[in-house]
């Protein structure tokens, strides 16, 4: 349902609140540079220090700008079940894809309390759910026979998974256990490439807030398995991934936007701050490394 360079876009913020002209650009911008769908009210989108208003009207931007030229998917996840299918239900309301569901984090449940608390979404809403599964920063992993297990029980409803475990195996898990429609989509840009090559068919990326072209470029050769123009296109952007992780995400990135645009800010909530001088500096130097700046 879903593939190429999809971007967890950043939420602009000026003077304390959302600034909506920025986020606008923003949506533009990436659909003009080949993103192929959009992810507001993410990990990266500080979807944790936004009010349920700031987050619905967010994803209601989203969808409007994107104005049906790429999906919208939107960012649902919650610990809270019940403030998930709020979500969902807006998400659905408003005109999303679908939705991206995080594992529910801080109450640490066990395997069957995800089975738990996936099925009820499941059940409590007809939008196409994507699961995102992220243990470094919810400690909870989805782990593959869970994933596979939800998947059989809603085939039509379960359709696919950010993965940000690290692990390269869980590709070819899903494979084999769900089958190849199942959209598996990488959750580290970094390890997109080897990713790809064993059966994911995109990423939901950060980098690509800030470098929409080439992660798109890269995206397409490896969907037409041009491995050698996918690789040279991965060494360009490299160093840009793991810049973006430099200091507290999304300060870094927030930071390299302001220095490709001059209608953004590097403004964050609390408790995150702006990015260290260290971390401008190796931002600086990617961004020289890819030829942005």
């Amino acid at each position: 349902m879903f593939s190429g360079s999809i971007p967890a876009l950043v939420t602009p913020f000026r003077d304390g609140a959302l600034d909506e002209k920025a986020f606008r650009r923003l949506v533009d911008w990436q659909i003009e540079n080949g993103s192929s769908a959009l992810v507001p009210c993410g990990t990266t989108g500080e979807n944790s220090t936004l009010s349920n208003a700031e987050h619905h009207r967010v994803i209601e931007l989203c969808v409007e700008q994107a104005a049906g030229r790429v999906p919208v998917i939107a960012g649902c996840g919650s610990n809270d079940t019940m403030n998930a299918a709020l979500h969902m239900t807006f998400s659905k309301k408003c005109g999303a894809a679908a939705a991206l569901l995080v594992a529910p984090y801080y109450n640490r449940p066990s395997q069957a309390g995800l089975i738990a608390h996936f099925s009820y979404l499941a059940e409590h809403s007809d939008l196409p759910m994507v699961l995102y599964n992220v243990p470094g920063r919810t400690v909870t992993d989805i782990l593959p026979e869970t994933v596979c297990e939800l998947a059989k029980r809603f085939p039509d409803r379960i359709i696919g998974i950010k993965d940000a475990s690290g692990d390269l195996s869980r590709v070819t898990d899903h494979r084999m256990g769900i089958g190849k429609h199942f959209c598996q989509l990488s959750g580290d840009d970094e390890l997109a490439l080897p990713a790809n090559a064993a059966g994911a068919v995109g990423c939901i990326s950060v980098t690509a807030n800030v470098a929409p072209r080439l992660c798109a470029d890269f995206q397409a050769a490896c969907a037409a398995n041009d491995f050698v123009l996918a690789r040279e296109l991965n060494d360009r952007l490299y160093p840009l991934h793991y810049a973006m992780f430099e200091d507290a995400s999304p300060a870094p990135l927030k930071y390299a936007l302001t220095r490709v645009h001059n209608w953004i800010t590097d403004e964050l909530r609390l408790p995150l701050v702006t990015c260290s001088a260290p971390a401008r500096a190796a931002v600086d130097a990617a961004l020289v490394h890819a030829g942005l700046v």
